[in-house]
């Protein structure tokens, strides 16, 4: 088995998170850390026994062992990070969003099938096994017609006026942040399962905190509720706390989801409810390893994953056996094996989120956002 050489760009919260999946797999070798600083990759790599740091991505680039770059960094570092790496000759996996804008994702989409380069938007939430099994019930014809989907993500890790995180700031992340940045991962979840689009969309989106106070040092994603700093400065705020929408999915359905980070108590609740003539289904990511699945002439059911039970082209997405939970952590490591089984295999149809699921979100983000200004109905434009 070939081994892969990879570079991880970004130290944080998804640098570490990557990086632990990729050791998962057996044939992919974490040969580079880049950072914003000499000494922050430095002590990463130090810390996780990773042969080579730097803070010089240009260089890094340059070694012609290097095989795939996975970006962890801020939001706005995607584009033009993903697009060097393109232009050296890596395959690239990019943590969503994608880039800043649609016309930023387009290019990259263009320049990776010029280049013929494997491309990646980890939009890993697809990867739980119940999750498959749900694609595949829609596949096998087990709901009929898709009648309405609708929804949740909710998180309270923004809540307070002194919480605080890179991803507030539009310079790192972008014009939006709820989203952009959990709203994202739902539509996309709920296109992968239903296999249809969302033509059109109404958005309202809220800051409850137009003002917050930044601690004075750095705040890692999810900790900033363990910090009592003594000072703060106070910066004006123009993303978005909270944000909902209704939405018609394809020809005849319809929606209607929402995205906080000011939900009090809940943690990280990823929620669907997906409808349809025959049975609906409703999953959360808080129990992942459960799947309700309802019927209208019959008593209703939970399923507990067991890939056994799974339908036949769900179960490669599990790697324990009933009983044994399979969570967060061992999606991305399902989203790794299957970009580095198709670097392998040129001819493999790929079966991850590419570039153009990346651009995708970006049309119906940048319809959200025209929605919000406009109090209308926009239609989302390729």
């Amino acid at each position: 088995m070939k081994t892969y050489r990879a570079a991880i760009v970004g130290t944080g919260f998804m640098g570490r998170t990557h990086l632990e999946a990729l050791r998962r797999l057996g044939n992919v070798e974490v040969s580079t850390i880049v950072a914003s600083g000499l000494q922050k990759a430095q002590a990463f790599a130090a810390e996780n026994g990773v042969a080579n740091a730097s803070a010089d991505f240009n260089e890094a680039l340059k070694d012609p062992a290097l095989d795939a770059v996975h970006i962890c960094t801020p939001n706005a570092l995607h584009f033009p990070t993903a697009r060097a790496a393109l232009l050296a000759g890596k395959h690239v996996l990019c943590e969503k969003p994608l880039a800043m804008s649609s016309a930023e994702g387009q290019e990259l989409v263009v320049l990776s099938a010029e280049r013929n380069l494997r491309n990646c938007t980890c939009h890993n939430l697809r990867y739980y096994p119940v999750v498959q099994h749900i694609r595949r019930m829609r596949e096998d014809g087990d709901l009929g017609d898709i009648l309405v989907a609708q929804g949740t993500y909710s998180q309270d890790w923004l809540l307070y006026d002194t919480d605080w995180n890179w991803r507030i700031e539009p310079k790192l992340n972008g014009p939006s942040r709820v989203m952009a940045d959990i709203g994202s991962h739902w539509c996309d979840m709920i296109e992968h399962l239903t296999g249809l689009r969302i033509q059109s969309i109404c958005a309202d989106l809220q800051t409850f905190h137009p003002v917050r106070k930044r601690p004075k040092g750095s705040v890692e994603s999810f900790a900033g509720k363990l910090l009592s700093p003594d000072e703060y400065d106070p910066i004006a705020i123009d993303s978005e706390d909270f944000g909902s929408a209704i939405f018609r999915l394809g020809d005849r359905a319809r929606g209607a989801f929402t995205a906080s980070q000011v939900a009090a108590g809940r943690k990280n609740s990823f929620r669907f409810e997906i409808y349809g003539s025959k049975a609906g289904v409703a999953w959360d990511g808080e129990r992942p390893d459960e799947l309700w699945i309802g019927n209208r002439n019959e008593s209703n059911r939970i399923m507990v994953k067991d890939p056994s039970l799974l339908k036949p082209a769900a179960r490669s997405y599990a790697d324990y056996p009933g009983g044994h939970s399979e969570g967060y952590d061992d999606t991305f490591k399902q989203v790794f094996r299957r970009f580095y089984a198709a670097i392998a295999d040129p001819s493999a149809k790929p079966e991850y989120p590419q570039f153009s699921d990346g651009l995708r979100q970006m049309h119906i983000l940048e319809a959200e956002l025209e929605s919000n200004r406009r109090h209308a109905w926009v239609d989302i434009h390729e």
